[in-house]
């Protein structure tokens, strides 16, 4: 009897610990029975929405809410099945608002030190950088530097203030552009810490991510060195000279002492750089301000110095012999002679140029005697009009003279005392100056790196960015200006500032000191390098955790608070690769192609991205267009070669083959980037074009379906199908391998998922590039129907059938797999496609053998669009079938004349360009055999006693099935009480059951089923065809018994189904004793002509 409950209202107390509900003994008004099952419906409901909720959306925590979510919930009663891995849109908000983006690189850190290994537990603080301090000022920061004070006064006075506008011009409208990308790509949805290669990588894929990170990784690790020899050389040359450590033996050239003693100090600054790393980062951060300052009072020293030279332009004489610039630092007086008391006396001047202080020697120096001494202010002011002057371009071979143009000069031989003369250390071009440039450009990508501590990371990232560098191009385009309108040009042009006693250019310009200059540039110059080397272990550590490089896995590992340490050490090493090149002129232009390589693919992404109209492409940032992309990345392409072509071709070739790397691998990695979305934009393009018309006979090759057979257990039945396949595509064209399930669909979508999975392994395993189908159907024949006609999309449909033969079709009195073989055959012929069966296929070799000798042997027997001869010369291309010769065949009967055969084949196979060895067999016309004609007689008797057989077992079921239906209609009308329908019923068998046809099932069971078999008279049409198939196996098996493969014509099946077995049989004798043949049927169509 059931129970009766009553409902009543129960009370859900929703404090926190009763866990949203009241247990039931602590509410005596609630019976006991009415509770409990209310307290284990709200368990159930506890248990769907949390239990099982483990899908993982890209876009949501899955963090439980603290109060639980009531998916019962009588408003959305209808979704309640779902709620689990489809939540209501409150709890996807509120989760949505609690994500925090926290950065992956310092500020974490920074707190773990801060808490002393006390509780690993993070605190998660919303990120309060704004625009200013987030963006705008670390990228004034990165982008002002080293090149600013030591290299940019040298290139507006070898390069001209014109040519010096267009560098600075061609770099910055490069890194706006790129800027205006980037801004594009960052605003479009939530960017983690990881800065530009994030960027990259998601919009461009991991093969492009991969390769454009590494670069981006050595351009910041190059820039860390860069940094480094930029502060040694302001160390050594302008603050403490005597610091150095080596010495030249020749006066005339330091070079290879100067840069040994880069290499030493740069290798000391790059350890203590390391140990202020691994120590903390907190120290870098802390003192980044302070770095920054150093920047802006540098600058402004450098303006006030400017508007200061207009009214009292600073006194720094240089020193001129005829128009060549010497070496003031060796000498006190600009001048031959000098006159003490009343006495001419050689000055010191005199006394290096004519190696004595005598007057009246004739051992001085040509030059010197026939050229005057003259002194020339370097600063001659804002006002003196020297801009005129320096407009123009003064490039240097190497060692030439640093001379000043329109001053009249004597030019004498020989050429002596070049080590009291300025000379040039390098060959300048435009080209050069480009590439040293350029990296006083670069770190725009700080504010997006930084993208975890703002505030408003998509307003923020546009704002400064673009603001930094447009600060900073002013600050460019004033400062070659200003410093055309105020510098002589020969001091300009003075790199080390030898003409100005070792005084930095730009410090005799600043105010109130040149060593403001000198110190504010060195700590600034310290800390870019500290800020290289803290981003690029970070960057380094990103790309392993991506797991996209299997070899970079160690760097992704760090300490306990997340510090990269292996990273850091690599970063080191990389670096003091940097350091070993010890000249600040060379280190310039690598950097440049990592860095401008970067760029371009960052203009890539965003113009793919915009032009593909993918539907996430929804940027908040709204001035950009794709041609502006476009134009960045041409900008980028030209600077590279420009600067350096052979730099830029090594950057591409690392790109590249770090690409390649990782599409070998196989990046297993969907991030939906635009390369994805480029190329289903170019499939969909291609596929139109292909619907235009069938292929050109020139362009026809097999496009494979290959029909796999399962087993039970969803493993694949004959696995060197696909190794055949493989060996004949060799990775050209289409294949695809399909398969059929029997059953139902809503039933066996998981098998049909395994399968696919199965079927894929496979293929990567015998290496075959295709595609995989798996279809259900109710019946096995219906599916192979199925994938005939629909296989493939418009014009990339399958032109060719590879299915198996069915082995123990004799033994198997089951007619459905023999039905199901010739059937197919009768599809693949009604499609017009051609047909490969491969016998015997687990003999076929497999990829790793190879075939050293032997043959192809071709049995042309009749024309059907020249497959026979085209199959073997594809097979030829791989590797397993590349040493064996082929050999054509071909049958002539009595009438024909197989000398002249035999010329038109070998003419016919030489306009194919296709070398083989032909033969013509002749058929003698012999009399029908007594082998032949028993043989025929006991196929139609096994065919005949097949049939049957099938006959009498279907009529025991046919039996089976009458008397069960009879019983459950008299059962169904003993239930019934109305006499009138009982009648019914009966009068129904009745008229089920006629006396006619239990007549005819009485006079067919007296007859004798197997009594006519041995009074069976073989028919005399399959005598002959018998008589084909054994003349032409006699004669295959004599010619071709030793054959690496056999290829010959498969007949078509007959058109009359009751001759099904009969065929198979044909087929069995033609390819009798051959171990492995391939029976081909073409599809209908030339697919090989002797026209180019």
């Amino acid at each position: 009897m059931m129970e009766r409950f009553t409902v009543i209202p129960v009370h859900i107390d929703t404090h926190p610990e009763s866990d949203g509900v009241r247990p039931a003994a602590s509410d005596p008004e609630v019976p006991l029975r009415t509770a409990v099952p209310q307290t284990i419906e709200l368990k159930e409901a506890r248990k769907l929405s949390t239990g099982h909720g483990d899908e993982n959306h890209p876009f949501l925590n899955n963090v439980s809410d603290a109060k639980g979510n009531e998916l019962c919930d009588k408003n959305l009663a209808l979704y309640e099945e779902e709620l689990d891995v489809r939540p209501k849109v409150s709890s996807l908000l509120s989760k949505l608002v609690n994500y925090t983006n926290l950065p992956q690189g310092s500020r974490e850190h920074e707190e773990e030190e801060q808490m002393g290994g006390q509780s690993r537990k993070k605190v998660l603080r919303a990120p309060r950088m704004g625009t200013m301090m987030g963006v705008y000022l670390p990228c004034l920061q990165n982008i002002l530097g080293v090149i600013l004070f030591l290299r940019l006064p040298w290139i507006v006075g070898t390069a001209g203030v014109l040519q010096a506008l267009l560098i600075v011009l061609m770099c910055c409208c490069c890194t706006l552009l790129t800027a205006i990308s980037m801004s594009a790509i960052a605003t479009n949805g939530v960017v983690p810490a990881g800065g530009s290669y994030f960027m990259i990588s998601r919009s461009l894929g991991p093969e492009f991510g991969g390769a454009v990170g590494l670069c981006f990784y050595l351009g910041t690790t190059f820039a860390g060195a860069m940094y480094i020899l930029g502060a040694i050389e302001i160390l050594l040359k302008y603050m403490a000279p005597e610091a150095a450590i080596f010495h030249s033996s020749d006066a005339a050239d330091d070079t290879s002492a100067m840069l040994n003693n880069m290499r030493l100090y740069g290798t000391i600054f790059l350890t203590f750089m390391a140990l202020v790393e691994f120590v903390g980062v907190k120290f870098v951060n802390k003192f980044a301000s302070l770095f920054l300052a150093c920047v802006i009072l540098s600058i402004l020293s450098i303006y006030v110095g400017v508007i200061k030279s207009a009214f009292h332009p600073p006194t720094f004489p240089i020193c001129l012999l005829g128009n060549r610039t010497l070496s003031r630092h060796q000498f006190d007086v600009c001048a031959k002679t000098i006159v003490e008391g009343n006495t001419t006396v050689a000055t010191r001047l005199w006394e290096l140029f004519c190696n004595t202080t005598d007057l009246t020697t004739d051992t001085c120096d040509n030059y010197f005697v026939y050229n005057n001494v003259t002194e020339v202010q370097a600063i001659p002011g804002l006002g003196s009009g020297i801009l005129k002057d320096n407009l123009w371009s003064t490039y240097k071979e190497k060692g030439a003279f640093l001379e000043k143009p329109f001053v009249a000069a004597v030019d004498a031989w020989p050429k002596e005392n070049m080590n009291f003369y300025v000379l040039t250390d390098i060959t300048t071009s435009l080209m050069v100056l480009l590439g040293i440039f350029f990296p006083s450009v670069t770190g725009i990508m700080a504010g997006s790196n930084r993208s975890g501590d703002l505030k408003d990371a998509q307003k923020s990232i546009p704002v400064g960015t673009i603001f930094a560098i447009v600060t900073t191009s002013l600050v460019y385009f004033s400062s070659v200006v200003l410093l055309g309108s105020c510098v002589e040009g020969v001091v300009l042009r003075d790199k080390f500032g030898d003409t100005v006693n070792k005084n930095l250019v730009v410090g005799i310009l600043s105010w109130p000191s040149p060593w403001v200059i000198v110190i504010g540039s060195f700590f600034s110059t310290f800390g870019a390098g500290l800020q290289s080397l803290t981003g690029a272990p970070r960057l380094l550590q990103a790309i392993a955790k991506d797991n996209i490089i299997s070899f970079l896995q160690v760097f992704s590992h760090g300490k306990a608070n997340g510090e990269p340490t292996w990273a850091l050490l690599f970063t080191v090493l990389m670096a003091e690769c940097g350091i070993l090149i010890a000249s600040l002129d060379m280190v310039a232009p690598i950097l440049s192609m990592f860095f401008l390589m970067c760029y371009l693919f960052v203009n890539l992404a965003c113009a793919l991205q915009t032009l593909l109209r993918t539907p996430n492409w929804r940027p908040r940032f709204k001035y950009y267009h794709w041609a502006l992309s476009f134009l960045g990345m041409s900008i980028c392409l030209a600077l590279m070669f420009i600067s350096s072509w052979y730099y830029a071709l090594l950057a591409m070739f690392i790109a590249g083959m770090i690409y390649k790397y990782i599409e070998y691998q196989g990046a297993e990695k969907e991030w939906g980037d635009g390369i994805r979305g480029l190329s289903l934009s170019a499939a969909r393009y291609a596929l139109l074009r292909l619907e235009e018309g069938p292929p050109h006979t020139k362009n026809w090759r097999p496009q494979l379906l290959v029909l796999m057979k399962l087993d039970d257990s969803l493993h694949v039945r004959y696995p060197r199908l696909l190794t055949f396949a493989s060996q004949l595509k060799a990775g050209k064209g289409l294949t695809i391998v399909g398969s059929v399930i029997k059953g139902s669909f809503l039933e066996n979508v998981a098998e049909t998922q395994a399968a696919e999975q199965t079927i894929k392994n496979m293929m990567d395993i015998e290496k075959v590039k295709g595609f995989c189908q798996v279809v259900i159907a109710s019946k096995v024949r219906e599916g192979i129907f199925h994938l005939i006609q629909s296989c493939g999309l418009g014009g990339m449909k399958h032109n060719t059938v590879v299915m198996g033969w069915p082995y123990g079709w004799r033994r198997n009195e089951d007619p459905r797999s023999l039905k199901i073989f010739i059937d197919t055959v009768r599809c693949v012929t009604a499609a017009h496609q051609a047909l490969l069966v491969p016998k015997n296929v687990s003999f076929y070799p497999s990829n790793h053998e190879r075939y050293l000798e032997g043959s192809i042997d071709v049995w042309w027997i009749v024309h059907d669009g020249g497959l026979l001869m085209l199959l073997p010369f594809l097979l030829k291309q791989h590797k397993v079938w590349k040493k064996c010769n082929i050999r054509i065949f071909t049958v002539a009967e009595m009438d024909d004349n197989s000398i002249q055969m035999k010329k038109d084949l070998k003419k016919f196979l030489y306009h194919l360009r296709i070398e083989a060895d032909v033969e013509v067999v002749e058929m003698q016309s012999t009399d029908i055999s007594a082998y032949t004609y028993e043989r025929t007689l006991m196929m139609e008797q096994r065919s005949q006693m097949l049939k049957q057989i099938r006959l009498t077992r279907a009529e025991r079921m046919r039996e089976a099935q009458l008397i069960k239906d009879r019983h459950s209609l008299v059962r169904m009308g003993s239930l019934y009480s109305d006499e009138e329908e009982c009648t019914e019923t009966v009068e129904t068998i009745q008229m089920t059951w006629t006396k006619e046809r239990c007549e005819k099932e009485k006079e067919y069971r007296g007859r004798s089923h197997f009594g006519d078999l041995m009074s069976l008279k073989p028919n005399q049409s399959n005598v002959r065809r018998m008589h084909t198939a054994v003349k032409l196996n006699e004669v295959i098996v004599e010619r071709s018994h030793d054959a690496k493969l056999v290829l010959l014509n498969m007949p078509g099946p007959p058109k009359n189904v009751d001759g099904d077995e009969n065929y198979m049989e044909f087929l069995e004798v033609l390819t009798e004793g051959l171990e492995r043949v391939l029976l081909v049927r073409g599809g209908g169509r030339e697919v090989i002509t002797i026209y180019s």
